[in-house]
């Protein structure tokens, strides 16, 4: 009642011994069966009127069999001395006040940014008793159409008449032309689903009545009205299913197991997550991470030490989260079969089901979120994204000798020659992650492509069900050949000529991993730059030998580029940058303010309108989007929003993101400074300095700047980093599968992640809450894969 942290019961006395403080309130929810009626039906009976704390309720059970009652108590340690609540004798005034606003206080994840944890969606009122009109409508399973224009997009199923309507506009001139909200105002038909999101799963269904997203807990039945089979996404001409069709299999039934009786799994690292709200992909990198003997020994095996060690605020610590959500994972106290009696019980009450414990990683996200402008949010987010930002957080605040990171870091040679006067220049970087470019151009089924996509035409024009999908089929040979391929350097200065010059770029590893981690590269930008994904299938192999891609130097014969840096040009008039003015209107063109789209140019370094249309992605919510660009060390001042990667000042003080970047990679951070100062903060050059002078200068940086420890109060266990540069577990390049993470969607701001991963011999698939044995594991429809080395 002091700090008002939460506390269960096998770490409440942990805290009293550490901190002294003795009074605590203790909660609980008791679950009841309500009592039946004369009638058979159940009586609601809430016995003290007792539900009054601001908890999610149990979603596996049902609430009309069943209801809640909470009960508060004060708990005096160490004699632990109980005094229920209220207790308006017995307590002081101030005591009491404080109890009191606790139990009517909101929960804490409630009162965040709306943008950042969306309320759960409601079932609509209209879903139980929505009429639907017996018109013979029957709504094919694409080339659908607004009714009343010509838009092709965000079309809107009305789900009273089957009308299918246009959205709204929005601002960056997407949408529609409002016309499914003009027919609502019109006939009153208040629920629409969106074309294109229904999935076996579900789909995103709209009241137009009480204006919000809403859940409609009929939606099969309400879609099979209009000849819409959510399972298996295909109709006939009589909208009923014709056994001699053979289904369409998408890519959500496929990569979650759809159809196939899946045996559930229990125990200790068989534990589910509960899906937030589009965190799946968080959940999905997690149960990976946790599946790695040295990410389990440094959290899981160090837990009792690093809850002995923690800050009085373990809330805001990032060892003490993961300790707490690997023990979750792997501990099977949240992963247990349901007994014998429960079985018997819902077998006679027709309700069985798999029940699915489970744990919810609220705090964790809240606190590895904080500060991100993606993933703080509530929107579907990248796994290799999220993969790299846990990776750069468990860098930052690695515990002891071993930092687990360490299993994932390679080194990777860099051979960059002069085309013109044939010298070479060999550097190094760390990197986490292979990425495999998608050879579309070596698909082995050239000719079906070519034919599914004339029919998938044909079937639009004519509104008729597409025919059965074709993917890509994609020699994994080809994607590591490409890999290998030497591609072109933009903007490439040549030291041997003092000028730029035509150059090429080879890619080695220097080092191998203990863990490879392989990420398809199936995410690209259209004409148009909206995200999309090439659905290919690409045949992963169990086994994987990479040894022919080792470095091997300089070569005898080859000449090195003189080690020369560019010269720093510095334009005559400081006040007119050089801005890339085609990118800026490129930008302007999708409807982002101009202001930021010349921030968005300059800041990247004109290096491209793709490169900075990412800059204002993770930039467009700040204060200062739209503000008038202004030059540092000119007059003008930079704000903190505005000053990504590549902003200069005029003590040549380098920019955090870079410092945090190269200490992400193992470097020390005096080590980064000194680089960043030394090629005036250009971060490529930044690398080749390092590697260039691997004795530090200033070997007197105190040691609160070796390290990076804030909001860490495990300092006292850290153990400070090598000076030697970044550590590698150098071996074999030899590899062998053990897990995957797959998306299902057409980009990365959308679809759903699930993960599968090889434990005691066979195949799980994690999917949120559900773990169960895999029957059919999609190894060809990955996108991030996981191998680890086969010893010797």
């Amino acid at each position: 009642m002091n700090t008002f942290l939460g506390f269960g019961r096998e770490h409440v006395e942990r805290h009293y011994r550490k901190t002294g403080q003795c009074v605590y309130m203790h909660l609980k929810r008791h679950v009841i069966e309500k009592v039946p009626g004369a009638s058979g039906g159940a009586l609601p009976k809430m016995r003290n009127a007792m539900q009054f704390l601001d908890l999610e309720t149990n979603g596996d059970l049902n609430n009309d069999d069943f209801e809640y009652e909470d009960e508060a108590k004060l708990v005096i340690f160490p004699d632990h001395y109980e005094i229920p609540l209220p207790n308006i004798e017995e307590l002081p005034a101030l005591v009491t006040i404080a109890c009191d606003a606790v139990l009517s206080s909101k929960s804490p994840y409630r009162k965040q940014d709306p943008d950042s944890w969306e309320e759960e969606l409601q079932v609509s009122k209209h879903a139980k008793t929505l009429v639907q009109i017996d018109n013979g409508v029957r709504i094919p399973p694409s080339g659908w159409k607004c009714s009343k224009c010509d838009l092709r997009e965000n079309l809107w199923l009305n789900l009273t008449d089957g009308s299918v309507l246009c959205g709204k506009w929005f601002f960056d001139g997407s949408g529609g032309n409002g016309h499914a909200l003009e027919h609502y105002k019109e006939m009153g038909y208040p629920l629409a689903v969106k074309l294109g999101t229904i999935t076996p799963d579900g789909a995103d269904v709209y009241s137009f009545d009480e204006e919000e997203a809403v859940l409609d807990p009929h939606i099969a039945k309400h879609l099979a009205h209009f000849g819409i089979d959510m399972l298996q996404m295909h109709v006939t001409e009589n909208g009923l299913r014709d056994n001699n069709i053979k289904p369409r299999v998408s890519e959500w039934e496929v990569i979650q197991e759809s159809g196939v009786k899946l045996k559930p799994m229990y125990g200790p690292g068989y534990t589910g997550m509960k899906n937030l709200g589009n965190s799946c992909y968080l959940s999905a990198v997690l149960q990976t991470i946790f599946s790695i003997p040295e990410f389990q020994r440094a959290y899981v095996g160090n837990l009792p030490r690093i809850f002995d060690y923690s800050p009085l605020d373990p809330t805001q610590d990032f060892n003490t989260q993961m300790a707490k959500l690997g023990h979750g994972l792997l501990s099977g106290q949240y992963s247990k079969p349901p007994m014998k009696s429960e079985l018997i019980e819902q077998v006679m009450k027709e309700e069985h089901k798999p029940q699915h414990n489970g744990i919810s990683p609220l705090m964790f996200k809240a606190f590895v979120s904080k500060g991100h402008p993606e993933f703080s949010s509530n929107r579907q987010q990248d796994a290799q994204e999220f993969f790299l930002h846990l990776i750069n957080l468990v860098e930052r605040n690695r515990i002891g000798s071993e930092n687990p990171s360490d299993v994932f870091r390679f080194l990777v040679e860099e051979r960059t020659q002069c085309c013109q006067s044939r010298k070479v220049r060999y550097t190094e970087r760390v990197d986490y992650l292979m990425q495999l470019p998608v050879a579309m151009e070596a698909a082995t089924n050239k000719d079906e492509l070519i034919a599914y996509e004339l029919k998938r035409r044909e079937a639009e024009a004519a509104r008729r069900p597409p025919p059965e999908l074709v993917r890509a089929k994609i020699p994994f040979s080809a994607c590591l050949q490409a890999f290998s391929e030497p591609e072109n350097v933009e903007d490439f200065w040549s030291s041997a000529l003092q000028a730029k010059s035509a150059g090429v770029k080879t890619s080695r590893f220097a080092s191998f991993p203990e863990y490879l981690v392989v990420q398809i590269k199936k995410f690209t930008f259209g004409l148009d730059w909206i995200p999309q994904k090439l659905d290919v299938s690409v045949d992963m192999p169990d086994l994987l030998d990479i040894n022919h891609l080792r470095a091997t130097g300089l070569q005898p014969g080859e000449e090195e580029l003189p080690d020369i840096a560019p010269p720093i040009i510095i334009p005559d008039d400081p006040k007119a940058p050089d801005i890339d003015e085609s990118s800026v209107m490129q930008l302007a063109e999708m409807g982002f303010p101009l202001e930021a789209c010349r921030k968005a140019v300059y800041y990247t370094g004109n290096m491209g309108a793709e490169v900075a249309f990412n800059w204002i992605i993770a930039h467009m919510e700040e204060p200062d989007f739209a503000e008038p660009l202004a030059i540092p060390g000119y007059g003008g001042v930079v704000s903190a929003g505005a000053a990504g990667l590549g902003a200069i000042g005029l003590d040549n003080q380098p920019p955090e993101e870079m410092v945090a970047l190269i200490t992400s990679m193992g470097f020390q951070r005096n080590v980064a400074i000194q680089a960043l100062k030394a090629t005036n903060n250009n971060l490529e050059h930044a690398l080749d300095w390092i590697f260039s002078h691997p004795e530090p200068e200033e070997e007197s940086e105190s040691a609160s700047d070796v390290m990076d420890v804030e909001n860490n109060a495990n300092a006292n266990i850290l153990a400070e980093a090598g000076s030697e540069g970044p550590r590698i577990k150098d071996g074999s390049g030899r590899y062998e599968l053990f897990g995957f993470i797959s998306h299902m969607g057409t980009s990365t701001m959308s679809g759903h992640y699930v993960s599968h991963l090889k434990k005691e011999g066979r195949w799980v698939i994690y999917n949120d809450l559900k773990v169960c044995a895999s029957e059919r594991p999609p190894r060809d429809l990955g996108y991030i894969y996981f191998y680890r080395r086969i010893p010797s």
